[in-house]
């Protein structure tokens, strides 16, 4: 791959990201993968992709197909846009940038602005009931998935309010409107042109899907390695980043997913799976040693910043679980520092 497309990074700073601990998840990738054994590549909650894009960066052409998927349709809409169109979502973008960052800058308390007023705009642009037609089939279920010419549009405006929202979250209510407030950036990096760029390289040849992980469960076979990265489980007493889309992702749908990842390994399909860690506040929580016993479960340390209370930033622990050995990684606890 050229040196454009080894740059390539996440469009989105997302809740549960893992740009910080790829070089442990690295360490965790079965030898099939690094050695061009894999055949198909499926990441099915695909979020913000660092795990994806790393593994294309790095193993690129080692494996044949790539398929990534998520139950959130603005993400799908992103990734096909940023795919197929991405000269057109950046002319969009550098459009917004240059309305939004001669505005002045919000300072600490300040309630209104004329950035402020802009965000909300195109805040209730995002929300407004006319994208439903494009989202859903005739049903009002199914999502759609043939491009259209507004998903430009959409696209843009997923970019600039994961830019210039509090604290880069992406979270949505129970109608599925996005409600996360206005952030305090001086000069957000709106366009970002050239890793827009360095991803549309890099999605050349990956087959983009949208729908629920159980959907793609059947395809894949004993030559695909799959990376699951669920909703965190949220931790007690705590804020919970699982709202990236209306449907809820419960302790009943993360046991469901459990049964599925038994259900691959008795087909022979070698997977790794990412969570959170619910030792973290309660020691005696064995819920995921539980749910995967007899699989390798390893805790690794995280430092996580997406929290609105600063205090609560820092270092906790999340396990990483899989079906298969890994040369010289025996321990039970990774340090994301090592």
């Amino acid at each position: 791959m050229n040196d454009m497309a080894t740059m390539a990074s996440p469009i989105l700073k997302w809740a549960g990201g893992k740009r910080q601990l790829i070089h442990v998840i690295d360490t965790q990738l079965p030898s099939t993968l690094k050695n061009g054994e894999i055949e198909n590549y499926w990441e099915p909650m695909i979020g913000g992709g660092a795990v994806f894009f790393h593994i294309k960066n790095k193993y690129g052409s080692k494996i044949e197909n790539y398929y990534i998927s998520d139950y959130n349709w603005d993400l799908f809409v992103l990734y096909r846009v940023v795919q197929s169109h991405v000269e057109q979502l950046i002319d969009e973008l550098q459009h917004l940038s240059d309305q939004y960052l001669p505005l002045p800058p919000i300072k600490k308390g300040q309630k209104t602005g004329k950035r402020i007023t802009m965000f909300k705009r195109l805040r209730e642009e995002y929300n407004h009931p006319k994208w439903a037609e494009l989202r859903y089939r005739k049903d009002g279920r199914s999502p759609r998935k043939r491009f259209h010419k507004d998903w430009i549009r959409r696209a843009c405006l997923t970019i600039f309010l994961n830019r210039t929202c509090f604290n880069g979250l992406y979270r949505v209510n129970a109608n599925g409107e996005f409600n996360v407030p206005h952030g305090r950036y001086d000069k957000p990096d709106i366009v970002n042109a050239n890793n827009l760029r360095a991803v549309k390289k890099v999605l050349e040849d990956v087959k983009i899907n949208v729908g629920t992980y159980s959907n793609f469960i059947t395809l894949m076979d004993s030559k695909s390695f799959v990376y699951f990265d669920p909703p965190y489980r949220p931790l007690p007493n705590t804020n919970s980043f699982k709202d990236y889309h209306k449907a809820q992702f419960g302790d009943k749908e993360q046991l469901e997913l459990a049964d599925l990842c038994r259900e691959l390994d008795r087909r022979g399909v070698q997977f790794l799976l990412s969570n959170s860690d619910p030792k973290n506040t309660d020691e005696t929580d064995d819920f995921f040693d539980e749910a995967y016993s007899g699989f390798q479960l390893i805790r690794t340390g995280a430092n996580r910043n997406i929290n609105s209370d600063g205090e609560k930033r820092g270092k906790i622990s999340e396990i990483l679980v899989r079906n298969y050995s890994v040369k010289g990684r025996t321990q039970q606890t990774l340090s994301s520092d090592s």
